[in-house]
This record gives C-alpha cells, sequence and structure tokens, in this order.
C-alpha cells in the first residue's frame, strides 16, 4: 500500500487514522513560505500532498507545500503562523470565513466557471455577495445491502425512511432467544440518528454558540422509537442482536445473511475493499426527495495575511479544472491510493461534471447512479468546533435520548450544549 508523506504544522495533532495512510515528517521549523513563489497550504486532508506534488510537477514556476492541521478553522484564529490556502472542514463559520479574500475575480476572468459548481454548495462560500470560498468535496448517507436485494427496491436511485422499515421489517427472523436476523438496526451506528435528524430537518446551524429545530429534533426521535421499540421489539432485543453478531463489520454480515441493511457514509462505501464492495449495492438514503449531505464538505479559501498570492492564485487555478481534478483521481488508482482515501478531498467533487461524467470511470458503480442536484441538501454553516460539539454532546445526547425510558431527569441538549461550551472555551 503506497503512503503519503505528510509534513506536519506546529501544534498539530496526528490523526491516528493517518498512521496507517502517511508517513509524518514533523518540522522543526516553521510553516512559513520560503519567498513570494512558494505558498503554504494548511489542510486536514491527506490528499492534497498529492495534489501540491502533482502541482509541483506540473509546472517549475510555483512551488505548493502542503502541511497538516488537525483544526485549520481554530489554528487561524490562535496562532501567528499564516497560510496561503486552506482546504478543509467547518471553515465556514463566523470566525474564519472573513479571513479570506474574495475569489470573484476567478469567475469575472473566466478563468473560473460558477456553473461548474454545485451551486448550493457553491453558495454556501458566498458571503454577502462574495465568493470567499469554494467547495471542494462532499458526501452522501449510503445504505448498502446485497445485490440480490437492489431488484426488489422501488428506486434505483434512492430508498425512503419508510422502505427501509418495511422491507428491513419483513427481513427479521425471531427464535426464543432473540433476532436471528435483523433487517436493520437504527442503533448500530449512531451517526444514522443524526442522519435521521437530519432528514427531519433538524437543521443544525450556527448561532451564540449553536441553533436548531428543536421541534424537529422531537419527531425524528419520536419516530426512531417507534421504530425500535415496533417492528425491532425494543432496545432490549435490538441492542442484544448488536452484542451477539457486531463482533463482525457490517459487510461480512450482509454477506452471511445476518442483517439485510447497513448504514455508511459513500466515502467508506467506496473505500471498502474490491473483495467487499463488489458483493455489494447500494442506495441515498431521502426523505421527500432531500438527501442530507454529510457536515464536513471540504471548501477552499486564500488566506488574506498570506504572502504568496500569485502561487496562491496558480494553484487555485490548476486545482479547480476538471482535467486536473481526473488526472488526480487517475493517479490516486494507479497509486492504489484510492483504496484508502475517497474521489478528490476525500468525497465527491464539488464540481459537477467531474462527479457526475469523471467519477464512474473510476467508481463505476456510480454510473448513472447520481441523484439529480436538487436532491442535494448541504448542511448550514456549522461552528468552527463542530465535529467536537457533534463528537461530545451531540451524538451522546441521541444514544441517551433514544435508550432512555424516564426523562424526568433527562439533561436537555440545550443544556449540554451550554455546559459544553461553557467548560470548552477556544
Amino acid at each position: 500500500m503506497p503512503r503519503i508523506a505528510l509534513k506536519l504544522c506546529p501544534r498539530a495533532a496526528v490523526p491516528g487514522a493517518l498512521f496507517f495512510s502517511a508517513i509524518f515528517a514533523c518540522m522543526s521549523a516553521s510553516c512559513a513560505p520560503q519567498g513570494s513563489k512558494a505558498a503554504i497550504l494548511w489542510t486536514d486532508r491527506a490528499e492534497f500532498v498529492l495534489y501540491a506534488e502533482h502541482f509541483n510537477g506540473f509546472q517549475d514556476r510555483y512551488k505548493v507545500e502542503s502541511c497538516y492541521v488537525e483544526f485549520p478553522a481554530r489554528e487561524l484564529t490562535q496562532t501567528n503562523e499564516h497560510p496561503d490556502i486552506v482546504a478543509g472542514s467547518y471553515i465556514k463559520s463566523a470566525s474564519t470565513r472573513l479571513l479570506f479574500r474574495p475569489l470573484d475575480d476567478l469567475f469575472k476572468k473566466g478563468i473560473l466557471s460558477e456553473a461548474a459548481f454545485y451551486p448550493r454548495l457553491l453558495a454556501l462560500g458566498n458571503i454577502e455577495g462574495k465568493q470567499y470560498l469554494l467547495p471542494i468535496s462532499f458526501n452522501i448517507p449510503t445504505l448498502v445491502f446485497a445485490r440480490d436485494t437492489g431488484p426488489s427496491l422501488s428506486n434505483p436511485f434512492t430508498i425512503s425512511l419508510e422502505e427501509i422499515q418495511e422491507t428491513a421489517g419483513a427481513y427479521n427472523s425471531e427464535t426464543p432467544s432473540g433476532f436471528s436476523r435483523l433487517g436493520f438496526s437504527p442503533l448500530e451506528d449512531e451517526e444514522f440518528l443524526f442522519i435521521l435528524a437530519s432528514l427531519f430537518n433538524t437543521s443544525f446551524r450556527e448561532a451564540e454558540p449553536l441553533a436548531w429545530n428543536a421541534a424537529a429534533l422531537e419527531e425524528a426521535m419520536t419516530y426512531a422509537e417507534a421504530w425500535v421499540s415496533g417492528i425491532n421489539k425494543g432496545i432490549q432485543a435490538e441492542e442484544d442482536f448488536i452484542f451477539k453478531y457486531f463482533y463482525d463489520p457490517s459487510p461480512k454480515l450482509i454477506g452471511a445473511g445476518r442483517i439485510l441493511f447497513a448504514y455508511m457514509d459513500s466515502s467508506r462505501f467506496f473505500t471498502l475493499s474490491e473483495d467487499s464492495r463488489t458483493p455489494l449495492d447500494f442506495r441515498w438514503i431521502a426523505r421527500e426527495n432531500v438527501i442530507p449531505l454529510d457536515e464536513d464538505s471540504v471548501y477552499y479559501g486564500i488566506y488574506k495575511k498570506g504572502r504568496a498570492s500569485k502561487a496562491s492564485q496558480a494553484f487555485t487555478e490548476w486545482f479547480f479544472q476538471a482535467e486536473t481534478q481526473r488526472l488526480l483521481l487517475e493517479t490516486g488508482k494507479n497509486r492504489r491510493i484510492d483504496e484508502t482515501l475517497f474521489g478528490i478531498g476525500g468525497g465527491f467533487s464539488a464540481m459537477r461534471n467531474v462527479t457526475e461524467q469523471i467519477f464512474p470511470q473510476f467508481y463505476p458503480g456510480l454510473l448513472g447512479r447520481m441523484p439529480p442536484e436538487d436532491f442535494l441538501s448541504p448542511p448550514n454553516i456549522l461552528p468552527r468546533n463542530w465535529k467536537m460539539v457533534k463528537e461530545k454532546v451531540i451524538l451522546p445526547y441521541l444514544r441517551e435520548r433514544i435508550r432512555r425510558q424516564n426523562r424526568e431527569d433527562f439533561r436537555s441538549l440545550e443544556r449540554r450544549v451550554n455546559d459544553w461550551y461553557r467548560l470548552n472555551r477556544d
């Protein structure tokens, strides 16, 4: 398996997963650019090492050096080290988005085309009529199953919550000691509970510090409770099944007939090993023709205080070309990097032509399978520390909420969010 050499910027923490896909060279010097022809790119995506390598080999006038930063949005507001380019998640928040310079000239001069991007993704980088950020990639919630299940489903592209319940419920099989087959477990992956909340338009968004539609969240949790208590015979029966069988990964459980459906996002599905993925098929999870995209969509900006503006613009012009992204996908396949890192920047390209016409050349299972663009619903702008808030507050709340029978002493989500922010100011 090939490895990507990735430099660490000062104060950057190394995520465990990257130990398996990258060799890290710790930097004793600053990530400051060495002259105006060298641009420093901060990123939380290992793929950008490959992209910088290609750019540097494509021409000899400018250089780009990629530095890994675990939370780029936070670092921008807490350090005196300044990049030239940032490519990462959660950089659209109020505290960071205006640290970038507008990119409208790239459209006005015809260097880039607004029509090349998914419009709703592009709009999230536009602030008061100025395009500060460009979308790079996104992922889609995916329901996975054995190929011979596909013909019995009603739609070749998407699947609704109602159809998941009905089909999975019919697949359930009980014995005196509990389920021997369980069509689908909403509790197996707490990320599915979050997707469920998104499908009901809970609409988490940046505020002071965070806002959401409480009534929609309650509706989603009530829906999940009814699913578990009715079709799956209750929390205990479902958790007994999970404890008994889920020591194996879900693709293996599908192959063994133990479960019918499994949830995973598109990035995880398309980086399954070929042996695991070949027997499987998928549908995009939707409700009322809406598919909620994952919140960690990657965006791109040129930092206002960067000192290598020409190199930054040259890299921007090069990267956001369909032919460039086709080349990067081809290189990923040739080096087998696509076995661990999906697509462009870890997801589908935010450039429509790349995703709809070029991706199927490298991921044949996508041929004719992308949903209409108006189905794709990107998340709201979220606070820069959303990843931590979701991990430490939102997901634990959803997990406990659906399991709690008596909620008299159950702490509300609002209280949990406020308590967390009070103790974790950054």
